[in-house]
């Protein structure tokens, strides 16, 4: 026990955190504060789950993920210049937020919104890669530490300081577009925190060896500009899905990414209406921002601290299995809470297994995804298994409100279709037992 702890204990595991802050910030401006906003303007259900499609971006950054493992910053490095950038950006969108009138300007807050999803899709690949390229390729336990502290980080820049939004939207004198600019002042921070972190000290040209050897007698030895520019192409934009299914075989290949989707739908769709039910419930901002932020935050740290020993000591298999039973009841939960009604003590347990289930199936499925990765590639194939466990939470999930619509507003049903949700990933995951004990052996 005392080595696991110990684990906890490396250096690399701060920037780690912080980087996992910056990563789950943008997904505040977007979501859930953008769902209260339209909310407070009337905007009905449907149009609110709508506006979930941005989030689409995050299923499809794997398209030019390659270019974030082989195009280099003119500074801070490979993978901090990337990070900062988009970090940048977020910042400059999110202050144009600010500006917006959500009465009349509904098309512009769509376009700003869907700039910042493509902003932070894009420092994701980066984030991800960064935690993956700083911790050894043996360091398996450190990898299921790191997962558990980017999976806190996140949480922290999405429930912790998810909370301020909600909390300042019920003072006098605050509107939505002043708290933009807080957010756009947070995220500032961040990038500070990037300008601090070390830059991973790894040998890409030296990792990229054989895949160059490969190409090279492919095009011949000819030294023309165009075969040069064909195989960087070739190696850029071809290698890491070659090499990603030819290590796992095309079959068990499409068994992965087969899971990596389904795992976390049924999250997904209550996930993009939990806000909508509180507030129908008879929450205010103040509750919402106290219990479903506060103190989500709080229990999601405490449960991906727990997630990540619990893989240190019993494997990820045992891991991601107690999260897919545990997300199910809890959404389980959230049906008896549509029956109870606005229970403070109801909200207060249903957030705490609603916590639990999160962080431990996050921690487990990152640090999963983490060790199926080849470090020649960490960005490309990272962001190609990730982005279809947020395809299901993203565009998928966009139709959530519609489902509660088509079901005449019933939420406790709405709630048990979500649970239901989760068995078909729970089938594959026994079949995939024997994989993942041979990919944590082998690493």
């Amino acid at each position: 026990m005392s080595s696991t702890f110990a684990t906890f204990r490396d250096k690399r595991l701060i920037s780690i955190f912080l980087f996992g802050i910056a990563s789950g910030f943008p997904w505040l401006m977007i979501g859930s504060v953008l769902s209260a906003w339209l909310k407070d303007e009337s905007l009905s259900r449907s149009a609110i789950g709508l506006f979930g499609a941005i989030f689409a971006v995050y299923s499809f950054n794997w398209l030019w993920a390659p270019l974030i493992d082989r195009v280099k910053p003119f500074c801070l490095g490979q993978r901090r210049g990337w990070i900062g950038q988009m970090q940048l950006l977020i910042i400059g969108f999110c202050a144009w937020m600010s500006t917006l009138n959500a009465q009349t300007d509904l098309f512009l807050i769509a376009l700003c919104g869907l700039l910042i999803a493509i902003a932070s899709a894009t420092q994701d690949i980066a984030i991800d890669a960064y935690r993956i390229d700083v911790i050894g390729e043996q360091e398996k336990a450190t990898m299921s530490a790191a997962s558990s502290l980017a999976t806190a980080g996140w949480w922290t820049g999405y429930g912790g300081l998810g909370a301020i939004p909600f909390l300042l939207a019920d003072l006098p004198g605050w509107h939505w577009q002043a708290i933009y600019q807080v957010l756009a002042a947070i995220m500032a921070l961040c990038f500070l925190a990037t300008l601090l972190a070390s830059e991973p000290d790894i040998d890409r040209e030296a990792l990229l060896q054989d895949a160059k050897a490969r190409y090279s007698n492919l095009l011949g030895n000819a030294q023309s500009v165009t075969s040069a520019l064909s195989a960087w192409l070739l190696i850029t934009l071809v290698e890491p899905f070659r090499e990603f299914f030819q290590r796992s075989g095309a079959r068990l290949a499409l068994k992965l990414l087969c899971f990596i989707f389904l795992f976390k739908i049924g999250e997904a769709f209550l996930g993009r209406m939990s806000i909508v039910f509180y507030k129908e419930l008879g929450f205010s901002n103040t509750d919402i921002g106290t219990y479903s932020k506060l103190l989500n935050w709080w229990v999601t740290i405490i449960f991906s601290v727990l997630g990540g020993m619990v893989n240190i000591r019993y494997g990820i298999f045992k891991g991601l299995l107690i999260a897919g039973i545990a997300m199910a009841a809890s959404n389980l939960l959230f049906a008896l809470m549509a029956v109870v009604g606005p229970h403070k003590g109801w909200f207060v347990v249903t957030i705490v297994l609603d916590g639990f289930t999160s962080a431990w199936s996050t921690v487990a499925m990152v640090a999963f995804i983490s060790l199926l990765c080849n470090r020649a590639f960490s960005a490309t194939q990272y962001a190609l298994m990730a982005s279809l466990s947020v395809l299901s939470r993203t565009l998928l999930a966009s139709g959530s409100g519609m489902l509660v619509d088509g079901l005449g507003g019933n939420w406790a049903l709405f709630f048990v279709i979500t649970a239901l949700m989760v068995i078909p990933s729970l089938i594959i995951l026994t079949s995939l037992k024997d994989k993942i004990a041979e990919v944590e052996t082998s690493r």
